[in-house]
């Protein structure tokens, strides 16, 4: 749908969020469509680094959740648009032109309440725990919450079995958890849901 929209080049696809950030690096695209669930990476997470490292990418957060923490996450890390998957195609095509002329953009019923509040709420909403961790301990909270042992995450993140049960370690200790259970029971309720597969 994308392709064949007038004025618009796709110029790179990627599934996997942990290479999105090298691959917006390397193409320097003036527009990223993430998925607000990814398996590696979460959207929120490419968001904050694709903001980061590449300020002249607009970014577009494309989700099928409409609660409040999703929406201002995105606008917190830097996303100019929120667009639900169950929009019409219409409503995408549109979110892109407005990122690229540099405007911000909100698919219904998100847009009922005015751009302006949606910034003020990110603005000075207080930071989630899980802010506090490092990238790397972000990435290793995110295969947890997939599943992923320590032995899989070293092999994924290309570390030491070692430096992942260190990042482990670290993320219980900063997120206050005594054991897995509590870890698991955090990102059940707080964390970006899991992908589909």
């Amino acid at each position: 749908m994308i392709e064949v929209a007038k004025n618009i080049k796709v110029i790179g696809e990627v599934a996997d969020g942990s290479k999105v950030v090298g691959l917006v690096e390397r193409l320097k695209p003036r527009l990223l469509i993430v998925a607000l669930a990814m398996p590696g990476l979460n959207g929120l997470e490419i968001t904050r680094r694709v903001c980061q490292q590449s300020p002249a990418t607009a970014v577009i957060m494309l989700s099928m959740y409409s609660r409040d923490q999703y929406v201002i996450q995105a606008l917190r890390n830097g996303a100019c648009g929120y667009v639900m998957t169950q929009a019409k195609p219409v409503e995408l095509i549109r979110a892109i032109r407005k990122a690229a002329a540099g405007s911000r953009y909100l698919s219904e019923p998100l847009s009922q309440r005015p751009m302006a509040t949606w910034l003020h709420r990110a603005k000075s909403a207080a930071l989630d725990a899980d802010e506090t961790l490092t990238r790397r301990e972000r990435e290793v909270l995110q295969l947890v919450s997939e599943g992923f042992s320590n032995t899989r995450i070293a092999s994924y993140l290309s570390i030491s079995r070692r430096t992942a049960e260190s990042h482990r370690a670290s993320v219980m200790h900063k997120l206050q958890f005594r054991n897995t259970a509590h870890l698991i029971r955090y990102v059940l309720a707080r964390a970006v849901p899991l992908p589909l597969t």
